[in-house]
């Protein structure tokens, strides 16, 4: 097969007939009905005025970077129109860690084709999973995402977030100056003494940062969308964030009326959430770090511990030959495409991932 060696993992053989599948551009969200949530957003190629810090060259969203923060509640139809006014090898918007249907997932030349200048595309989907996403384009993702073209999305519970300051944290670096929300340096965030707050920290940028709490203790609350079960205060530690990952912290803003700082990997960049005028902690950054999988209470499995098929998946990188140019390149179990694995499932199947 062109798309990989095929790895059934322990289970049974499958009829790999690769003429007799469904096309992608089928598989789409509701395409009627009014949509609960709707907004157009221009992708553009233009310089972008960092808050407090200089002009870069780069991409925005609605004249901005980061682009829109989107807010849902649990269910809604969101229905987002791109329009591509001058980005000029085409963009998409690919939803980080949203389960959509595969039409609108927005990766170019695997689920649709790049929108080219003067083009548009409408996304249509159920926001069925509460959490903290964000959305980018994938075509040239490794210059346009770098550029800002990227925005946050915040999926709401229907119940309420039962918080008094609820806010994102997208934190990016533009030509070497680490941001949050587009602000060079320190961020700030007006909240009463006593407010239950919850910090959505979003890493944008392609490389690991760490993240932590000073002048309170804090929780995390959730990861890549997903709560965590029974979360213990924490103090002098960090969290690390992948890229593209997302961490929720959560703290009660102090009584005494001082303030909260949330570190952003350091760079000089932070986020303060207290009183108008309150004092807030230096926040240096912790030795400590999280250790996420011994963190809080194991929750119960939804099935049983009986796999239909067990995968490995090894990232890595090897000295090697690509396309005759010498190299240190990356690879999945040790190969390089097309010699990577397909994994290959039944519908139903439990499956166990070791990464």
């Amino acid at each position: 097969m062109d798309m990989g060696v095929v790895d059934l993992g322990g289970g049974p053989d499958m009829d790999h007939d690769m003429g007799s599948g469904q096309d992608v551009s089928t598989l789409t969200g509701p395409q009627n009905g009014k949509p609960d949530v709707a907004l157009t957003v221009t992708a553009r190629k233009e310089s972008i005025d960092l808050i407090d810090g200089p002009t870069v060259d780069g991409y925005t969203l609605n004249g901005t970077s980061p682009g829109p923060e989107i807010r849902v509640t649990q269910g809604d139809l969101l229905q987002v129109t791109l329009v591509n006014e001058s980005v000029p090898d085409g963009t998409t918007l690919h939803w980080h860690g949203v389960d959509v249907p595969n039409a609108e997932d927005g990766v170019a030349g695997v689920t649709q084709d790049a929108v080219g200048t003067g083009g548009e595309h409408v996304y249509r989907f159920i926001a069925e999973d509460v959490g903290t996403y964000w959305f980018h384009s994938h075509q040239v993702s490794h210059e346009q995402v770098r550029g800002g073209l990227f925005g946050t999305l915040v999926v709401e519970p229907r119940a309420g977030t039962g918080t008094g300051t609820d806010m994102v944290m997208a934190v990016h670096t533009y030509d070497g100056n680490r941001t949050v929300n587009g602000q060079v340096g320190e961020s700030w965030e007006q909240a009463e003494p006593g407010n239950l707050a919850r910090v959505r920290v979003v890493n944008t940028d392609n490389g690991t940062m760490r993240t932590w709490v000073a002048g309170a203790p804090y929780r995390v609350v959730a990861v890549d969308g997903f709560d965590l079960n029974q979360p213990g205060d924490l103090t002098d530690t960090a969290v690390a964030l992948g890229a593209g990952g997302r961490v929720d912290l959560e703290f009660t803003v102090p009584a005494d009326g001082t303030a909260v700082r949330i570190g952003a990997g350091g760079g000089g960049a932070s986020q303060v959430v207290g009183p108008e005028g309150a004092t807030a902690p230096d926040g240096d950054e912790p030795e400590t770090e999280l250790d996420l999988l011994s963190y809080g209470e194991p929750a119960p499995i939804p099935f049983e511990l009986d796999f239909d098929r067990s995968f490995d998946y090894r990232i890595g990188r090897w000295p090697g030959f690509l396309d005759g140019r010498p190299g240190l390149w990356w690879t999945v179990n040790g190969e390089m495409f097309p010699d990577i694995p397909m994994y290959v499932v039944a519908e139903g199947d439990v499956v166990r991932m070791t990464i």
